[in-house]
């Protein structure tokens, strides 16, 4: 027996979708790329949620059959409603991902989490031999750090700790990210917080460094993975 598919909300993105046209032309091209029997690691992000529609179309106009790895509760459930069928890490190794980025700077440094879903979303790029990064022209950026904080997945037992030791480290500004549709913290998939942390200065180590601190799961901070740059 199979769940009365009206007692779904049929998923929608939160809000409005900045530069949708340029984002549906990458998500067309990334869908392009779609093999039968493909293992995908799906990302979260507005471009992410439109190339997985895209993804959607295809296989059923082609009769394809593919298994995604979503990184959020979100992503999930867009396959879940597009009958796109989902594994873990655990179980599948991804042939190839895609995901979007916050920002990203001539050397592919990326700053990614806006959304909260960066410690599965660095899992699926270290798992996939390549990954392409869906972005339009508004995510260029000079240097890290310019439009947006790198976000900071904690522990909560270890705010106060990490907060002190990111200042330590040269952060101008901290803050916990609060929640829009609760009270409260935003809570990722892990049952963290997150701190986004600005940071004048972003050197090649600075990733390193934060992933050494005592309470940091993971950050949004991108240096050095095999990803590929679509816009």
């Amino acid at each position: 027996m199979n769940w009365d598919e009206k007692t779904i909300q049929k998923i929608k993105w939160n809000g409005e979708i900045s530069n949708l046209e340029q984002k549906l032309q990458i998500a067309k091209k990334i869908a392009k790329k779609v093999k039968d029997g493909d293992v995908i690691g799906i990302g979260s992000g507005s471009t992410s949620f439109v190339a997985t529609k895209e993804i959607a179309k295809r296989m059923k106009e082609e009769n394809l059959h593919i298994i995604g790895i979503p990184t959020s509760h979100e992503i999930n459930l867009l396959c879940n409603e597009l009958g796109i069928p989902t594994a873990n890490l655990m179980d599948k190794k991804p042939d190839w991902s895609y995901d979007g980025a916050d920002e990203v700077n001539e050397k592919n440094w990326l700053v990614k989490g806006r959304g909260g879903a960066m410690f599965r979303e660095k899992l699926n790029i270290a798992s996939s031999e390549v990954t392409y990064i869906l972005v339009d022209d508004s995510k260029f950026v000079e240097n890290i750090c310019d439009k947006f904080p790198i976000p900071v997945e904690v522990t909560p037992q270890a705010i106060n700790y990490v907060r002190n030791r990111m200042f330590e480290m040269g952060a101008s500004d901290i803050t916990l990210r609060l929640a829009k549709g609760k009270d409260g913290p935003v809570i990722t998939e892990n049952g963290n917080v997150i701190l986004d942390a600005i940071f004048k200065n972003v050197g090649e180590n600075l990733e390193k460094e934060l992933k050494e601190i005592v309470g940091v799961i993971e950050t949004g901070l991108f240096i050095g993975y095999n990803v590929i740059i679509e816009k």
